[in-house]
């Protein structure tokens, strides 16, 4: 082999003890709930000195694996899939506000999932299903006038059609594409009435998945996405 490919990296020394820290809860040496060593404790029991030991620590709560609360010891978590999620939440809002085409990359891709999370729902669901979406679009029509919880509404209406499939990646997958793309909703909705528009597809698309009809379905999420895909501009695009 090449001596090229046989270069040493120099890491961090507190890439080094995330490591190590890490390996205590992905061992089961830790496990979710517990309580985690002391600063003071990892300090000897690894060699190193408080900053390293913050900024590991720091990186397994990003990680969301480590639950930090001031005057608290740090606890272990349990990762969940809306945890992972949020890991990126901050590099989609930069990557979202710096490009007008990644907005519309985003549309197009909660388009493609919505369909097939809508076919599912409508093989799959039962009666405890419709009934949680039926709640969402009662909640809907009740928040009439009131933006914010009438989008708010909206997203449970959506996110609660992916949680119908049983895949909790799924349903925070639907709950972070909507929590990105809310920032980009225009008071349009409100201002011109579109929100009857609203109410009005999603209780055909309610129909269709109590129909159990999946080509039903996907055709009248298609019409309330294409339709309401304008309800989402860019700050430069609006500017223009």
């Amino acid at each position: 082999m090449p001596l090229t490919d046989q270069r040493i990296i120099r890491r961090k020394l507190s890439d080094e003890v995330f490591d190590r820290l890490k390996a205590l809860i992905t061992s089961g040496e830790l496990q979710p709930g517990d309580p985690f060593p002391s600063e003071r404790e990892l300090m000897d029991r690894l060699g190193v000195g408080r900053p390293a030991i913050r900024e590991a620590m720091q990186q397994l709560s990003i990680f969301g694996l480590l639950t930090i609360s001031h005057g608290e010891r740090a606890r272990v978590r349990q990762p969940t899939a809306r945890s992972i999620f949020q890991q990126v939440d901050d590099a989609a809002s930069v990557l979202l506000s710096s490009s007008p085409a990644s907005l519309e990359h985003l549309k197009e891709a909660r388009r493609f999932f919505e369909l097939g999370m809508v076919r599912q729902a409508a093989q799959k669901a039962d009666a405890q299903a419709v009934a949680g979406l039926q709640e969402a679009l009662t909640r809907q029509r009740a928040s009439l006038g009131d933006a914010d919880a009438f989008i708010n509404a909206d997203m449970q209406f959506h996110t609660r059609i992916a949680a119908i499939s049983g895949n909790p990646l799924f349903e925070a997958m639907s709950e972070a594409m909507l929590g990105w793309l809310k920032q980009y909703h225009t008071d349009l909705l409100i201002w011109t009435g579109k929100e009857n528009y609203t109410l009005s597809e999603h209780e055909d698309i309610l129909n269709r998945i109590i129909a159990h009809d999946p080509d039903g379905a996907e055709q009248a999420m298609v019409r309330h996405l294409d339709r309401s895909a304008s309800l989402y501009v860019h700050q430069t695009a609006a500017s223009a």
